[in-house]
C-alpha cells in the first residue's frame, strides 16, 4: 500500500529537480559564495589576535546578541568570528530558500492544477511531495557537505574539519526544518499565499523568540529552531545536539505532511477558509480593492511582525547604555556626536535593519501582479472597464501604502519599548524621523519593480537580488570595509544616518525624483508591451 502511494516518485523528483535545477544551483552558489568569503575577509581585516579582541568588545553588546546571537568573544578566532557573526544570518537565509522551493511545488502546483494532471497518470498519491522532500533532502544535503568541505579547504587554522562540517550541517539541518514546516503549511492552508505567509511567519517568530531568549533568558532560547543554531557553539565547543534535534524534528514534520496529504482531498486544507460576502462592495470591485483584498492578511501580519522586531530590539537599549558605561574601549571607539548619545548611536543600524525588511512586503505587493499575469488571471479584469494603467496604479498605490504602514509599527515599536527601558526615555520624534527618512529609498526599490514590470517582466525577481546586495553592502559594509561608492549604489546608501548625521531635504528630494520618474517608465512600458499568457 505504501509501495502503491509513493509510485514513480523518483522519475517525479528529476522532473523537479529539471524545473528548479538554475534556481537551485543560483541559491547555493550565492550561499556558499558568501559562507566562504566571510572568514577570507576576516583575515585580510582582523589579521591580529588583538584587533580580533577588539572587535568581540564592540560585539559584546544586547544589540548585537539580540541581532546575531551569543559568540565566544574570550576566545575571539577566526572561526568563532565567523559562526558569531555569519551563521545564525546565513540560517535565515537558507530557511527561506527552502519555504519559498518547497511552497512552488506543493501548494503552488496544486493550485495551479499541475498536481491534478500529474495524478492522473501512473503516479502514487504521496509521490510528487515525496519528491519535493527528496529534493529539499538533497538540496540542503548539497549545501551541508559543501559549506563544511569549503570552510575546512580554506585552510584557516581556527576552523578544524569538525567545526566545519557541524557549521554546514547546522546550515543544513535549518533547511530541513524549515522544508518540513513548510511542507506541513502546504497541507494546511488553501493556497500558496498562506502557505508562503505561515511559513516565513514562523521563520520570523524564531528570529525574535531566539532575540529575546539570548539577551533575556538562555532558556527560552531553546523553543525556537534558531535557537537551536546558536546553541551548536561552531568552532569552540562543537555540539552537535542542536543539529540532531534539527533533523528528528525535521524528519517528524516531513512525515506528518506526508500524512495530512493522505488524508485530504486536492485542493482542500485543513485550515478553513472564510466565506465572502454575498455581494461584493465598491471598493471590492476595484483593482485598489482587489488587491488589498488579496494580500490583506499578509499586510496585517507583516505588521505585527514589524512591531514586534521594533520591541525586541528597543528592548535592548537601556542595557546597551549601562554597557557603554562600564566599557571604556566602546566609549573611546564611539565617540558621540553633539547631542547625540552612545545608545542612540546603534539606532541607525538597527532602522537599516528594520527598513530593509520592510521593504519585503511592499516589493510582494508589487510582485503579486506579475504573479497574477503568469497565471492568466489580470486578462479577466482588462476585459471589464479597467485599463491597464489603473490596474497597474492600484498595486502601485497599495505598495506605496504597505512600505508606509510596515515602517511606522517598526519605529512605534522600537521607540516605545526603548522609551520603557531607558532612564532618560527615548524621543518619538527622532525615532520616527530616522524611519521616515528610508522612505524614499524604498518608494525606489518599488518603482524598480514597476519598471521591471512594465519593460522586462521575466526578470522581476532580480528586484530580491537588489535588496539581498543593499543589506549586505550597508549591513557588513563596515565589517568589510567596502568603499563608499559600493554603499552608493543602493538607494538606501544616500538616506542621511539620523540622528547621527542631520537630515537634509536634497538627498530625499532626489530619491523621491527618481522614484516617480521610474514609476513614468514603468506605467508606460506596462501599456505598451503584450500582456504575457
Amino acid at each position: 500500500m505504501v509501495m502503491e502511494a509513493l509510485s514513480n516518485t523518483g522519475q517525479l523528483s528529476r522532473f523537479i529537480f529539471r524545473l528548479d535545477r538554475v534556481r537551485i544551483s543560483l541559491w547555493l552558489i550565492g550561499l556558499l559564495f558568501f559562507t566562504l568569503l566571510v572568514p577570507t575577509a576576516f583575515i585580510d581585516l582582523y589579521g591580529s589576535q588583538q584587533e580580533r579582541d577588539a572587535m568581540a568588545e564592540t560585539m559584546a553588546n544586547p544589540a548585537m546578541t539580540a541581532m546575531v546571537g551569543p559568540g565566544d568573544l574570550a576566545n575571539y578566532t577566526v572561526g568563532a568570528m565567523t559562526a558569531h557573526q555569519m551563521l545564525l544570518m546565513t540560517a535565515a537565509v537558507v530557511g527561506l530558500m527552502s519555504i519559498i522551493l518547497v511552497t512552488r511545488h506543493t501548494r503552488a502546483d496544486e493550485e495551479d492544477g499541475r498536481i491534478e494532471m500529474i495524478r492522473s497518470l501512473p503516479t502514487g498519491r504521496l509521490a510528487y511531495l515525496n519528491a519535493n522532500i527528496i529534493i529539499s533532502l538533497g538540496t540542503n544535503l548539497v549545501l551541508a557537505l559543501l559549506s563544511g568541505i569549503g570552510l575546512f579547504v580554506i585552510g584557516i587554522e581556527s576552523m578544524n574539519l569538525q567545526g566545519s562540517l557541524l557549521y554546514g550541517a547546522t546550515l543544513g539541518g535549518t533547511g530541513l526544518f524549515f522544508a518540513g514546516v513548510t511542507a506541513v503549511f502546504a497541507q494546511l492552508s488553501e493556497t500558496s499565499r498562506g502557505t508562503l505567509g505561515l511559513s516565513v511567519a514562523v521563520l520570523i517568530v524564531s528570529y525574535l523568540i531566539r532575540a529575546v531568549g539570548d539577551v533575556s533568558n538562555a532558556a527560552l532560547s531553546w523553543l525556537s529552531p534558531l535557537g537551536w543554531v546558536t546553541k551548536t557553539e561552531v568552532y569552540t565547543a562543537n555540539n552537535w545536539g542542536p543539529v540532531l534535534i534539527l533533523v528528528s524534528v525535521s524528519i517528524i514534520l516531513l512525515l506528518f505532511a506526508l500524512y495530512l496529504n493522505a488524508i485530504r482531498d486536492l485542493e482542500s486544507g485543513f485550515l478553513p477558509s472564510k466565506p465572502g460576502r454575498r455581494f461584493a462592495s465598491h471598493f471590492l470591485q476595484s483593482p485598489l480593492g482587489l488587491a488589498f483584498r488579496l494580500q490583506r492578511t499578509g499586510v496585517i501580519a507583516w505588521a505585527i511582525g514589524m512591531y514586534v522586531l521594533g520591541v525586541s530590539y528597543g528592548s535592548v537599549l537601556g542595557d546597551l547604555e549601562t554597557f557603554f558605561e562600564s566599557n571604556e574601549l566602546m566609549e573611546q571607539m564611539l565617540t558621540p556626536a553633539a547631542g547625540v548619545s552612545l545608545t542612540e548611536q546603534f539606532i541607525p543600524m538597527l532602522m537599516l535593519v528594520i527598513t530593509l525588511l520592510a521593504t519585503v512586503p511592499p516589493i510582494m505587493t508589487m510582485n503579486k501582479l506579475r504573479l497574477e499575469e503568469k497565471k492568466e488571471r489580470i486578462d479577466h479584469l482588462l476585459s471589464r472597464a479597467v485599463s491597464r494603467a489603473e490596474l497597474l496604479g492600484g498595486y502601485v498605490v497599495l505598495s506605496i501604502i504597505n512600505g508606509f504602514v510596515m515602517l511606522s509599527p517598526g519605529a512605534i515599536g522600537l521607540w516605545s519599548a526603548g522609551a520603557a527601558v531607558m532612564e532618560d526615555g527615548l524621543g518619538f520624534g527622532m525615532i520616527y524621523a530616522a524611519a521616515l527618512a528610508y522612505y524614499p529609498a524604498m518608494l525606489v526599490m518599488i518603482s524598480i519593480t514597476v519598471f521591471l514590470i512594465g519593460y522586462l517582466p521575466k526578470l522581476t525577481n532580480l528586484i530580491w537580488a537588489y535588496v539581498f546586495y543593499s543589506f549586505i553592502v550597508l549591513y557588513l559594509g563596515g565589517l568589510f570595509q567596502f568603499p563608499e561608492w559600493v554603499g552608493n549604489l543602493s538607494p538606501f546608501g544616500h538616506v542621511p544616518q539620523s540622528p547621527i548625521e542631520k537630515l537634509t531635504f536634497m538627498p530625499l528630494f532626489l530619491l523621491s525624483a527618481l522614484a516617480v520618474v521610474l514609476l513614468l517608465i514603468g506605467f508606460n512600458g506596462f501599456n505598451k508591451r503584450d500582456i504575457e499568457n
